[in-house]
């Protein structure tokens, strides 16, 4: 073979395996890190640092950044809220427009990066993320600390006539620890017909979470709590005596948006001789959002039981089927509404219809966010 015939050859073959050789076989670009992004899309207006770029900077004054690095306010926010305003802008959660959609311009697993590195800037661990605080039963506490004013109504489906309400205070006390006021307030049915309302036991109690994991979903928390007897006995507003309670919650993050509250308890009457009483419930719910970010529904059943300490006493238990709907864009306006039915002990004791009425006033007014 000539020497001509051979350089032919050659270059044939090298332009055959530069054809032949598809883009992708090209070293890929190395993914960006959620720091990389962060300070590439996001730290003009929020700072480098996480605590918000001086308005010298960023050049307007009507809306002033968060402080990523405020673990009271950084913390309670589950992922999914920083996800949707991310994606679709300030507007997705109710807030200002000042806030851009990235849709366009990050990936989802990009964006999931860059909210990973958002959580760095809270450094204190004390805090529980806002991704373990589920959704609220009617009757079982969970075990998130809370900022929420709660109106709860319950109405008798048959029997004597009473609508009972409940007001219940919830306020956060530094990083795992919650007070809380309950207030009754209802309206009976006496036996001669009448109807007489008024104020019924005030509760106030305290709980602590003892124990939270993120990555298991699991938060646990105890607390205790004291009934005093504020309502007038001969009208059935109240037990006529005071009461001390201790009891412990434990609620789960399970598969595909579902979740299980546990809770029990033991109260005591004080100079009393009433008995001492147990309790065990908990509450089953899955939610579903509609558009990825949008309303909530969670439906719920909920399974209430309770036994006087006592010999002869026969233990009361109830099935609560309820749905709970977010009203506000912002997720922090919630109603429910459900069913009490009792599943023992039922010629005494009549279904009841529940609803509740739920405020997270630390995410904003009750007219903002809508």
């Amino acid at each position: 073979m000539s020497r001509s015939n051979i350089v032919v050859l050659v270059s044939m073959y090298v332009w055959f395996a530069a054809v032949a050789s598809p883009a992708s076989a090209q070293p890929p670009a190395p993914e960006r890190s959620g720091s990389e992004l962060y300070q590439a899309a996001c730290s003009a207006c929020h700072g480098a640092d996480g605590k918000g770029a001086p308005t010298s900077q960023i050049g307007f004054t009507d809306v002033e950044p968060p402080d990523f690095t405020d673990c009271q306010s950084a913390s309670p926010e589950p992922d999914s809220d920083w996800v949707a305003q991310i994606h679709y802008g300030g507007p997705a959660r109710a807030f200002s427009r000042r806030m851009p959609s990235f849709v366009d311009a990050l990936t989802d697993p990009e964006i999931n990066r860059v909210v990973a590195f958002l959580r760095t800037f809270c450094s204190d661990r004390r805090w529980p993320r806002g991704d373990l605080n589920l959704p609220r039963a009617f009757v079982t506490e969970k075990a998130f600390p809370e900022n929420e004013t709660i109106v709860t109504t319950s109405v008798a489906t048959s029997g004597p006539g009473a609508v009972e309400n409940l007001l219940e205070f919830e306020h956060r006390i530094g990083a795992r620890s919650q007070y809380e006021i309950g207030i009754p307030f209802s309206v009976l049915e006496q036996e001669t017909g009448a109807s007489k309302g008024g104020v019924g036991d005030i509760t106030v109690a305290f709980k602590h979470v003892v124990f939270d994991k993120l990555n298991a979903g699991t938060i646990v928390s105890a607390g205790g709590e004291l009934g005093l007897p504020t309502g007038k006995e001969s009208s059935g507003l109240g037990s006529g005596h005071t009461t001390a309670e201790a009891f412990g919650m434990i609620s789960q993050v399970l598969p595909r948006d579902g979740f299980l509250h546990m809770h029990t308890g033991v109260e005591f009457p004080i100079k009393s001789d009433a008995a001492n009483e147990a309790f065990w419930r908990a509450a089953l719910g899955k939610t579903f959002t509609e558009r990825r970010w949008g309303r909530t529904w969670t439906p719920i059943l909920e399974l209430v039981t309770a036994k006087e300490l006592a010999t002869g006493s026969h233990a009361e238990a109830d099935l609560i089927p309820q749905m709970q709907v977010s009203l506000s864009t912002r997720q922090h306006i919630l109603v429910s509404a459900g069913v009490r039915v009792p599943v023992s002990e039922r010629d005494e004791r009549h279904p009841a219809f529940l609803t509740y009425f739920l405020w997270d006033w630390f995410d904003g007014g009750l007219f903002s966010g809508w």
